[in-house]
Protein backbone atom coordinates (compact mmCIF):
# COMPACT_ATOMS: atom_id res chain seq x y z
CA UNK A 1 0.00 0.00 0.00
CA UNK A 2 1.04 3.40 -0.91
CA UNK A 3 0.52 6.61 0.30
CA UNK A 4 1.38 9.98 -1.01
CA UNK A 5 2.30 13.24 0.82
CA UNK A 6 3.40 16.13 -0.99
CA UNK A 7 6.15 15.05 -3.46
CA UNK A 8 7.37 11.91 -1.11
CA UNK A 9 5.43 8.26 -1.69
CA UNK A 10 5.69 6.05 1.62
CA UNK A 11 5.20 2.50 1.53
CA UNK A 12 3.09 0.99 4.35
CA UNK A 13 3.22 -2.19 5.89
CA UNK A 14 0.69 -4.68 5.38
CA UNK A 15 -2.22 -4.73 8.11
CA UNK A 16 -1.69 -8.18 9.92
CA UNK A 17 -4.12 -9.63 12.15
CA UNK A 18 -1.92 -12.27 13.38
CA UNK A 19 0.38 -9.34 14.95
CA UNK A 20 -2.69 -8.28 17.18
CA UNK A 21 -4.76 -11.56 17.59
CA UNK A 22 -4.75 -12.49 21.57
CA UNK A 23 -3.34 -15.58 22.66
CA UNK A 24 -6.43 -17.55 23.52
CA UNK A 25 -5.76 -19.51 26.69
CA UNK A 26 -5.20 -23.77 26.09
CA UNK A 27 -7.95 -24.49 28.17
CA UNK A 28 -11.75 -25.64 27.78
CA UNK A 29 -14.67 -24.40 28.80
CA UNK A 30 -15.77 -27.50 30.57
CA UNK A 31 -12.10 -27.11 31.88
CA UNK A 32 -12.77 -23.78 33.93
CA UNK A 33 -16.41 -24.41 35.02
CA UNK A 34 -14.86 -27.73 36.74
CA UNK A 35 -12.14 -25.40 38.51
CA UNK A 36 -14.80 -22.81 39.65
CA UNK A 37 -16.59 -25.77 41.62
CA UNK A 38 -13.25 -26.81 42.74
CA UNK A 39 -12.60 -23.66 43.84
CA UNK A 40 -16.04 -23.06 45.14
CA UNK A 41 -15.93 -26.56 47.11
CA UNK A 42 -12.61 -26.23 48.79
CA UNK A 43 -14.00 -22.76 49.71
CA UNK A 44 -16.96 -23.93 51.70
CA UNK A 45 -14.34 -26.33 53.43
CA UNK A 46 -12.28 -23.59 54.92
CA UNK A 47 -14.95 -21.53 55.67
CA UNK A 48 -17.29 -23.93 56.97
CA UNK A 49 -16.31 -23.98 60.23
CA UNK A 50 -16.18 -20.54 60.71
CA UNK A 51 -20.22 -20.16 59.53
CA UNK A 52 -21.15 -23.60 62.31
CA UNK A 53 -19.31 -21.21 64.88
CA UNK A 54 -21.07 -18.18 64.31
CA UNK A 55 -24.39 -20.31 63.91
CA UNK A 56 -24.21 -22.05 67.16
CA UNK A 57 -22.91 -18.52 68.58
CA UNK A 58 -26.70 -16.91 67.80
CA UNK A 59 -28.83 -20.81 68.52
CA UNK A 60 -30.85 -20.63 71.63
CA UNK A 61 -29.93 -22.86 74.13
CA UNK A 62 -32.67 -25.71 72.70
CA UNK A 63 -30.90 -26.10 69.30
CA UNK A 64 -27.65 -26.49 70.20
CA UNK A 65 -28.69 -29.69 72.44
CA UNK A 66 -31.00 -30.66 69.21
CA UNK A 67 -29.85 -34.07 67.44
CA UNK A 68 -29.11 -34.59 64.85
CA UNK A 69 -27.69 -30.93 65.14
CA UNK A 70 -28.60 -28.25 62.33
CA UNK A 71 -25.87 -25.85 60.52
CA UNK A 72 -27.79 -22.65 60.80
CA UNK A 73 -30.24 -21.63 63.49
CA UNK A 74 -33.75 -21.81 62.91
CA UNK A 75 -34.63 -19.44 66.10
CA UNK A 76 -31.26 -16.38 65.92
CA UNK A 77 -30.49 -14.46 69.10
CA UNK A 78 -28.27 -12.47 70.22
CA UNK A 79 -29.07 -14.05 74.15
CA UNK A 80 -25.40 -15.73 74.16
CA UNK A 81 -23.93 -13.08 73.75
CA UNK A 82 -25.82 -10.76 76.36
CA UNK A 83 -25.36 -13.17 78.31
CA UNK A 84 -21.27 -13.73 78.33
CA UNK A 85 -21.17 -9.78 78.61
CA UNK A 86 -23.55 -10.21 81.79
CA UNK A 87 -21.66 -12.82 83.43
CA UNK A 88 -18.25 -11.31 82.64
CA UNK A 89 -19.79 -8.06 84.44
CA UNK A 90 -20.23 -9.84 87.51
CA UNK A 91 -16.57 -10.41 87.67
CA UNK A 92 -14.58 -8.37 90.36
CA UNK A 93 -12.56 -7.52 87.73
CA UNK A 94 -13.88 -5.19 84.86
CA UNK A 95 -13.95 -6.75 80.92
CA UNK A 96 -12.59 -3.68 80.17
CA UNK A 97 -9.19 -4.58 82.36
CA UNK A 98 -9.11 -8.03 80.73
CA UNK A 99 -9.08 -6.38 77.34
CA UNK A 100 -6.31 -4.11 78.26
CA UNK A 101 -3.76 -6.74 79.48
CA UNK A 102 -4.57 -8.73 76.29
CA UNK A 103 -4.68 -5.68 74.02
CA UNK A 104 -1.39 -4.81 75.29
CA UNK A 105 0.92 -8.05 75.89
CA UNK A 106 -0.95 -7.95 71.92
CA UNK A 107 0.67 -5.27 70.65
CA UNK A 108 3.83 -4.99 72.30
CA UNK A 109 4.80 -8.32 71.78
CA UNK A 110 3.98 -8.08 68.54
CA UNK A 111 5.73 -4.75 67.80
CA UNK A 112 8.91 -6.26 69.45
CA UNK A 113 9.47 -9.30 67.58
CA UNK A 114 8.39 -7.37 64.29
CA UNK A 115 11.54 -4.77 65.22
CA UNK A 116 14.09 -6.98 66.45
CA UNK A 117 13.42 -10.02 63.82
CA UNK A 118 13.72 -7.41 61.13
CA UNK A 119 16.91 -5.90 62.30
CA UNK A 120 18.72 -9.40 62.84
CA UNK A 121 17.58 -11.10 60.08
CA UNK A 122 18.98 -7.78 58.13
CA UNK A 123 22.07 -8.10 59.54
CA UNK A 124 22.08 -12.29 58.64
CA UNK A 125 20.82 -11.44 55.26
CA UNK A 126 23.44 -9.11 53.95
CA UNK A 127 26.46 -8.83 56.15
CA UNK A 128 29.53 -11.77 56.46
CA UNK A 129 31.47 -12.32 60.10
CA UNK A 130 32.05 -14.96 61.89
CA UNK A 131 30.33 -17.03 63.13
CA UNK A 132 27.11 -16.11 60.83
CA UNK A 133 25.74 -19.72 59.13
CA UNK A 134 26.29 -21.28 62.85
CA UNK A 135 23.95 -18.79 64.17
CA UNK A 136 21.41 -18.94 61.60
CA UNK A 137 21.61 -23.09 61.90
CA UNK A 138 20.91 -22.85 66.29
CA UNK A 139 17.74 -20.14 65.17
CA UNK A 140 16.68 -23.30 62.65
CA UNK A 141 17.38 -25.53 65.06
CA UNK A 142 15.32 -23.95 67.49
CA UNK A 143 12.19 -24.11 65.16
CA UNK A 144 11.77 -27.61 66.05
CA UNK A 145 10.99 -27.22 69.72
CA UNK A 146 7.62 -26.35 70.82
CA UNK A 147 6.46 -24.23 73.69
CA UNK A 148 5.86 -26.85 75.90
CA UNK A 149 9.52 -28.09 76.03
CA UNK A 150 10.97 -24.89 76.70
CA UNK A 151 8.42 -24.17 79.16
CA UNK A 152 10.37 -25.36 82.59
CA UNK A 153 13.81 -23.75 81.49
CA UNK A 154 11.75 -20.27 80.11
CA UNK A 155 9.85 -20.31 83.56
CA UNK A 156 13.32 -21.02 85.45
CA UNK A 157 15.11 -18.04 83.61
CA UNK A 158 11.72 -15.71 84.17
CA UNK A 159 11.82 -16.64 87.99
CA UNK A 160 15.45 -15.70 88.61
CA UNK A 161 15.20 -12.17 86.62
CA UNK A 162 11.70 -11.58 88.56
CA UNK A 163 9.50 -11.21 85.71
CA UNK A 164 6.90 -13.92 87.08
CA UNK A 165 3.35 -12.33 87.33
CA UNK A 166 4.28 -9.40 85.29
CA UNK A 167 3.38 -8.99 81.90
CA UNK A 168 6.86 -8.72 80.53
CA UNK A 169 6.88 -12.68 81.08
CA UNK A 170 4.63 -12.94 77.74
CA UNK A 171 5.82 -9.90 76.61
CA UNK A 172 10.07 -10.56 76.19
CA UNK A 173 9.82 -14.28 75.07
CA UNK A 174 7.51 -13.36 72.19
CA UNK A 175 10.37 -11.13 70.77
CA UNK A 176 12.80 -14.10 70.64
CA UNK A 177 10.66 -16.18 68.28
CA UNK A 178 12.86 -18.16 66.19
CA UNK A 179 10.06 -18.30 63.65
CA UNK A 180 10.23 -14.43 62.41
CA UNK A 181 13.88 -14.56 62.37
CA UNK A 182 13.86 -17.34 59.92
CA UNK A 183 10.86 -15.67 57.59
CA UNK A 184 12.45 -12.63 57.24
CA UNK A 185 16.35 -13.34 56.73
CA UNK A 186 14.43 -15.61 54.09
CA UNK A 187 12.81 -12.26 52.49
CA UNK A 188 15.75 -10.44 52.98
CA UNK A 189 18.00 -12.58 50.83
CA UNK A 190 16.07 -11.78 47.97
CA UNK A 191 17.01 -8.26 47.95
CA UNK A 192 19.84 -7.45 45.07
CA UNK A 193 22.86 -6.70 47.16
CA UNK A 194 23.45 -3.66 44.78
CA UNK A 195 20.43 -2.06 45.61
CA UNK A 196 21.84 -1.36 48.55
CA UNK A 197 24.80 -0.55 47.81
CA UNK A 198 23.38 2.16 45.04
CA UNK A 199 21.91 3.50 48.09
CA UNK A 200 25.05 3.52 50.65
CA UNK A 201 27.33 5.18 47.51
CA UNK A 202 24.26 8.08 47.06
CA UNK A 203 24.77 8.93 51.38
CA UNK A 204 21.82 6.32 52.72
CA UNK A 205 22.59 5.68 56.53
CA UNK A 206 22.82 2.17 57.59
CA UNK A 207 19.18 2.81 59.17
CA UNK A 208 17.39 4.88 56.30
CA UNK A 209 18.35 1.39 54.06
CA UNK A 210 16.97 -0.87 56.43
CA UNK A 211 13.68 1.81 56.76
CA UNK A 212 13.73 3.07 53.59
CA UNK A 213 14.66 0.39 51.14
CA UNK A 214 14.87 -3.28 52.64
CA UNK A 215 11.89 -2.72 54.78
CA UNK A 216 9.07 -2.14 52.29
CA UNK A 217 10.36 -4.69 49.84
CA UNK A 218 10.28 -7.73 52.35
CA UNK A 219 6.14 -6.37 53.25
CA UNK A 220 5.01 -9.53 52.76
CA UNK A 221 7.39 -11.40 55.10
CA UNK A 222 6.58 -8.57 57.85
CA UNK A 223 2.85 -8.73 57.08
CA UNK A 224 2.77 -12.40 57.51
CA UNK A 225 4.99 -12.08 60.53
CA UNK A 226 2.08 -9.74 62.32
CA UNK A 227 -0.53 -12.53 61.76
CA UNK A 228 1.47 -14.91 63.37
CA UNK A 229 2.71 -13.35 66.02
CA UNK A 230 -1.23 -11.84 67.15
CA UNK A 231 -2.69 -15.14 66.87
CA UNK A 232 -0.27 -16.54 69.16
CA UNK A 233 -0.16 -13.52 71.76
CA UNK A 234 -4.43 -12.83 71.52
CA UNK A 235 -5.20 -16.85 72.41
CA UNK A 236 -2.32 -16.88 74.83
CA UNK A 237 -4.01 -17.75 78.45
CA UNK A 238 -0.71 -16.82 80.25
CA UNK A 239 -1.99 -18.99 83.05
CA UNK A 240 1.62 -20.64 84.00
CA UNK A 241 3.19 -17.09 84.06
CA UNK A 242 0.86 -14.56 85.60
CA UNK A 243 -0.85 -15.32 88.04
CA UNK A 244 -3.13 -11.96 89.33
CA UNK A 245 -6.54 -11.85 88.46
CA UNK A 246 -6.19 -8.01 87.65
CA UNK A 247 -3.97 -9.27 84.92
CA UNK A 248 -4.93 -12.23 83.31
CA UNK A 249 -6.10 -12.09 79.78
CA UNK A 250 -9.28 -11.84 77.96
CA UNK A 251 -9.22 -15.40 76.68
CA UNK A 252 -7.82 -17.16 80.45
CA UNK A 253 -11.39 -14.92 81.58
CA UNK A 254 -13.63 -16.19 78.52
CA UNK A 255 -12.40 -19.77 78.86
CA UNK A 256 -13.29 -19.70 82.54
CA UNK A 257 -16.58 -18.97 81.74
CA UNK A 258 -17.19 -21.52 78.41
CA UNK A 259 -16.03 -24.65 81.59
CA UNK A 260 -19.05 -23.09 83.43
CA UNK A 261 -21.19 -26.12 82.65
CA UNK A 262 -23.91 -27.26 80.71
CA UNK A 263 -25.85 -24.34 81.85
CA UNK A 264 -23.13 -21.86 79.56
CA UNK A 265 -22.82 -24.16 76.29
CA UNK A 266 -24.41 -21.25 74.66
CA UNK A 267 -21.94 -18.64 76.69
CA UNK A 268 -19.02 -20.68 75.21
CA UNK A 269 -20.51 -20.49 71.31
CA UNK A 270 -20.32 -17.11 72.22
CA UNK A 271 -16.87 -17.06 73.77
CA UNK A 272 -15.27 -19.07 70.69
CA UNK A 273 -16.48 -16.11 68.12
CA UNK A 274 -15.16 -13.47 70.20
CA UNK A 275 -11.84 -14.90 70.86
CA UNK A 276 -11.37 -15.52 66.90
CA UNK A 277 -12.79 -12.11 65.70
CA UNK A 278 -9.85 -10.23 66.07
CA UNK A 279 -7.14 -12.66 64.26
CA UNK A 280 -9.26 -13.28 61.37
CA UNK A 281 -10.20 -9.38 61.05
CA UNK A 282 -6.32 -8.92 61.22
CA UNK A 283 -6.26 -11.91 58.80
CA UNK A 284 -8.90 -10.40 56.18
CA UNK A 285 -7.19 -6.61 56.19
CA UNK A 286 -3.66 -8.03 56.02
CA UNK A 287 -3.95 -10.28 53.28
CA UNK A 288 -4.77 -8.08 50.19
CA UNK A 289 -1.80 -5.69 50.74
CA UNK A 290 0.47 -8.94 51.31
CA UNK A 291 -1.14 -10.13 47.66
CA UNK A 292 -0.54 -6.47 45.71
CA UNK A 293 2.42 -6.35 47.48
CA UNK A 294 3.82 -9.98 46.12
CA UNK A 295 2.13 -9.23 42.75
CA UNK A 296 4.05 -5.90 42.14
CA UNK A 297 7.26 -5.46 44.16
CA UNK A 298 9.24 -8.99 42.83
CA UNK A 299 13.08 -7.38 42.09
CA UNK A 300 15.77 -9.46 40.61
CA UNK A 301 19.65 -8.71 41.23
Amino acid sequence: MKRTTGTKTIKEKPYHKKAIRRRKPNRSIAGDIALYIMLLLVAFIMAFPIIYAVSSALKPLDELFKFPPTIFAQHPTLDNFSDLFVTMGKSWVTFSRYLFNTVFITVAGTAGHLIIASMAAFVLAKYDFPGNQTFFKLVTVAMMFTGYVTQIPNYLILNRLGWIDTYWAIIIPAFASPMGLFLMKQFMEGIPTSLIEAAKIDGASEWMVFHRIVMPNVKPAWMTLIIFSVQALWNNRAATYIYSEEKKTLVYALQQIQSGGIARTGQGAAVLVVVMIVPIAIFIFSESQILETMASSGLKD
